[in-house]
């Protein structure tokens, strides 16, 4: 009888179950975000300005020439992303929209795997196609697509520099973070962590490849300069729309600055302490997990007190997220995926009935997201440090601590990868 059960009632495999009902619904929903979603574009067209100014710059005219007063989509890259930018225009706009959404969803699910082969799987594991269902399913990754932006690039960049950082190619972990300052430099705080880690070659490519490119951007370029005197300006201000950072948030209410103020540096204190238990704790214990928390934090606190956060930022939390799967994660406690869902849902909260009540949550969603994914995080390692002062332990963190919430070990077959992932960060 025990026999004919087993036979007729198989046990869950879930490394055989899980990817056989999420590869088809990860498949759908990238084809349905990318072909239906992306193409369909929205009233917030981020591709059309780009293409504009790469247009401009193969003819030779000013590129920064914009009037900032309006609500529209501008053009904000520097000149070195206006240099990377510029193939674009080679072709008509509407197919190099198209274009621009093929090598976006092919940037997203190489980052998904590259995450994934971050945290030691393979891409046969079940891991894989869970990743890539959460990212399709996030408002972060849709929006991306259907306002045609630049931020698939960023995720990639950031984590091929952070598997190169983890396997000590320092030269080379430079070069993607880099190339993304070179259009975007929204990856800036990231630049804190080799110099913590005493890891100087990084800084030197990171830093170097934009200043090679905006070089030799610089004489194609018309007016290069007006970027620095109109441009860089204008993104150092806290605009009150399209703008979920605390001083946005509050400029578009009409807070009290002095509240703003209090809001802002509570919120940075927050993340001093984090990557500061982060730091002493877990660097050379756990890199992966100082790595991918303390990234969070940086850029998370960033999105909240710098002076612009966009909710389609959050897709660079997600090396935070994953690290769920570490033992002693900040992330294992249920206060902080309440605020992963308020900042990665795409869910909308209109209502006809209660319209006041659901304009206001729909505004602040993301805002609220951030704030109490770094409220969770702060007290998850302020709690861990009270307990290590009450346990007298003064040192590195013991490694019975570090892994008292650790998971139960499954094999390389299971995971699906060939060996386990070996960090080497601390070399």
């Amino acid at each position: 009888m025990a026999i004919a059960d087993r036979v007729l009632f198989p046990q869950f495999n879930a490394q055989r179950i899980i990817p056989m009902i999420l590869w088809p619904i990860s498949i759908m929903m990238v084809l349905e975000r990318s072909i239906i979603l992306g193409v369909n574009g929205d009233r917030t067209d981020d591709f059309t300005p780009v293409y504009q100014a790469a247009l401009r710059f193969l003819n030779n005219q000013p590129v920064y020439g914009e009037a900032y007063q309006t609500v529209e989509p501008h053009y904000l890259y520097p000149p070195s992303g206006t240099l990377l930018m510029a193939p674009l225009a080679v072709i008509d706009p509407e197919r190099a929209r198209w274009l621009f959404i093929t090598f976006s969803v092919i940037a997203l699910i190489a980052s998904a795997y590259l995450l994934t082969m971050l945290f030691g799987y393979g891409w046969r594991s079940w891991v894989f196609p869970t990743v890539l269902f959460f990212f399709f399913s996030t408002e972060t990754v849709a929006h991306t697509l259907i306002f045609t932006n630049f931020n698939s690039f960023v995720l990639l960049g950031m984590l091929a520099f952070m598997i190169l950082m983890m396997r000590n190619h320092q030269w080379w972990a430079g070069i993607p973070l880099g190339l993304t300052f070179a259009v975007k430099p929204v990856l800036a705080p990231l630049l804190l962590l080799p110099l913590l880690n005493r890891q100087w070659r990084i800084l030197v490519t990171a830093v170097g490849v934009p200043a090679l490119l905006t070089a030799a951007a610089w004489p194609a370029s018309v007016d290069p300069m007006k970027f620095f005197t109109r441009t860089y300006p204008y993104l150092s201000e806290v605009r009150d729309y399209y703008n979920s950072s605390i001083g946005g948030n509050g400029l578009h209410y009409g807070v009290d600055p002095w509240l703003v103020l209090v809001l802002r540096v509570a919120f940075a204190a927050m993340a001093v302490f984090g990557l500061w238990f982060l730091y002493r704790y877990y660097r050379k214990s756990q890199p992966l997990l100082w790595l991918t928390a303390s990234s969070g934090i940086l850029l998370c606190t960033w999105f909240l007190v710098g002076p612009l956060g966009q909710g389609y930022y959050s897709m660079l939390l997600f090396p935070l997220l994953m690290s769920v799967f570490l033992p002693g994660s900040p992330m294992r406690n249920w206060p902080a995926w309440l605020g992963v869902y308020g900042c990665f849902n795409f869910d909308t909260y209109f209502s006809t009935r209660w319209e006041t009540f659901g304009r206001a949550i729909e505004y602040n969603k993301v805002t609220w997201g951030w704030s109490l994914l770094m409220i969770a995080v702060f007290c998850s390692l302020l709690f861990r440090y009270l307990d290590l002062r009450k346990a007298g332990l003064a040192g590195p963190i013991l490694e019975e601590f570090a892994k008292s919430d650790a998971p139960s070990t499954q094999s390389d077959e299971e995971s699906g990868s060939d060996r386990p992932f070996v960090a080497t960060l601390d070399k």
